[in-house]
């Protein structure tokens, strides 16, 4: 099984592209035998319902990507060599992670690490093929209109102290402090986010990870941005359940803000 889905526009295409590669929750044959198995049926850390909460997007003219398996068997969405992206002491879990955010151990066997040569498999088999098929589908659009968005879509808890010692904004659009998008593409998200009842911030406390800032050169019309969101703008308050009501307002933004960014890009 391929590690991600295609998903191509039903109208005519625009120069936008989604990536969802936090959204997998299937392990491989290979390795779900692994895992603890309480914990695999609904892995934490996942940024859950995010496909779903972005399925209008096709009907605009965009090609979305997203995952198909969990985070704890790669994260897509690392540096290649688990180089940290942040040095401001918040946990940073490697490309194979052994716990999640909380710090529990998500192996049956309580492994402090992934040996590097399982890395490497993991690596060849599900990390590099995600990367390549980005890599792919970017450069079709990129030919295609001459310009390229890469709208990178997350969703995490509204409260992981090892990450933020306060609860997260609603919103945070992330740009690499600048350098990701050109400047009127941040400007037209950004306040587009803003006119709406949610809290924004821009670049904090996320700045935007490997994948923004690994597909962007603005200088050659190749932006991209990152969104993070606080799950209970579209789940229930116990952070496990898609909420109706909730994702339908956070729905309407995000369509308002790719439509805006569409006519600008």
């Amino acid at each position: 099984m391929q590690p991600y889905t295609i998903i191509q526009p039903s109208a005519k295409r625009v120069p936008i592209v989604l990536s969802i590669p936090h959204c997998g929750v299937d392990f491989p044959e290979e390795l779900k035998h692994e895992y603890k198995s309480e914990l695999a049926e609904a892995p934490d850390d996942t940024d859950w319902f995010v496909q779903r909460l972005y399925d209008f997007a096709p009907a605009m003219g965009i090609t979305i990507i997203h995952a198909v398996y969990s985070r704890w068997v790669i994260d897509l969405n690392r540096d290649p060599d688990s180089k940290p992206l942040y040095t401001d002491g918040r946990i940073i879990t490697p490309l194979c992670p052994t716990t999640n955010f909380f710090g529990t151990p998500i192996y049956k066997d309580e492994r402090r690490e992934v040996s590097p040569e399982e890395v490497s498999r993991r690596r060849h088999e599900y990390y590099q093929p995600y990367h390549a098929k980005l890599k792919e589908v970017l450069g079709e659009v990129k030919n295609e209109f001459g310009k390229v968005l890469l709208w990178e879509c997350h969703s995490i808890r509204q409260f992981v102290p090892t990450i933020h010692k306060e609860k997260f904004p609603d919103l945070i659009l992330g740009d690499a402090d600048g350098i990701s998008a050109s400047p009127q593409i941040i400007d037209t998200a950004l306040q587009t986010l803003k006119d709406s009842r949610y809290q924004v911030n821009h670049n904090h406390p996320f700045k935007g990870g490997y994948i923004t800032r690994q597909f962007c050169n603005p200088q050659k019309n190749e932006h991209a941005l990152q969104l993070e969101m606080s799950k209970v703008n579209y789940m229930d308050d116990t952070e496990t359940k898609y909420d109706e009501g909730r994702a339908g307002t956070m729905r309407a933004l995000l369509q308002k803000t790719l439509s805006n960014l569409t006519a600008v890009i």
